[in-house]
């Protein structure tokens, strides 16, 4: 599911010092998430934020950089699943509404 909310991010790096920054949350799946940021996260490091009824937590598996900024993918720990009922996006769309049904 595609978005563009801000989300203020946490994470603790190599050497063990809390870490945050202001990211973009650009997409959003049952498995993970993928943030645009200012600034490189290193692979495997824990990253969290908060949403109004949840609270996010994964590893990160990916950061790429492209003309505006980092792209980190975040793949969500096993025991959590992010649901639309708990939390959506405001500025969200589902790609799947955008294909028209075939006509019978």
């Amino acid at each position: 599911m595609m978005c563009a909310d801000m989300v203020e991010v946490r994470w603790r790096d190599r050497s063990g010092k809390e870490r945050g920054a202001i990211a973009i949350l650009e997409d959003i799946s049952v498995s993970g998430a993928c943030l645009q940021m200012e600034l490189p996260i290193p692979l495997g490091v824990e990253i969290q934020w908060d949403a109004p009824q949840q609270q996010f937590q994964g590893h990160v598996r990916y950061c790429v950089y492209r003309e505006i900024g980092y792209f980190v993918g975040v793949e969500f720990d096993p025991s959590f699943k992010w649901s639309k009922k708990a939390f959506q996006p405001k500025h969200f769309l589902d790609p799947q509404t955008l294909v028209k049904e075939p006509r019978p």
